[in-house]
């Protein structure tokens, strides 16, 4: 197993009056499920595919009611 470069560090009893937490990660280790989701969810991107996958979704809902309307308001 390899060593995490992980470490959290709280420290309350400091100088000033406010509590500090700090977080060190490496960037080395972050996993590919993290880059897709960054890369595709936030930014100008992120927007684009929201629209994008409304879009989609709405026609397709759409498309299976109006199938759905039609065979079951059909005239015999």
């Amino acid at each position: 197993m390899q060593p995490q470069d992980i470490g959290v560090q709280y420290s309350r009893w400091n100088d000033s009056s406010r509590d500090e937490v700090s977080v060190n990660t490496s960037t080395a280790e972050v996993s590919g499920s993290k880059r897709i989701y960054t890369k595709l969810c936030t930014g100008k991107i992120g927007i684009a595919v929201k629209v994008i996958g409304g879009n989609i979704l709405f026609w397709t809902v759409f498309v299976i009611g109006y199938v759905t309307g039609y065979y079951v308001h059909k005239c015999k």
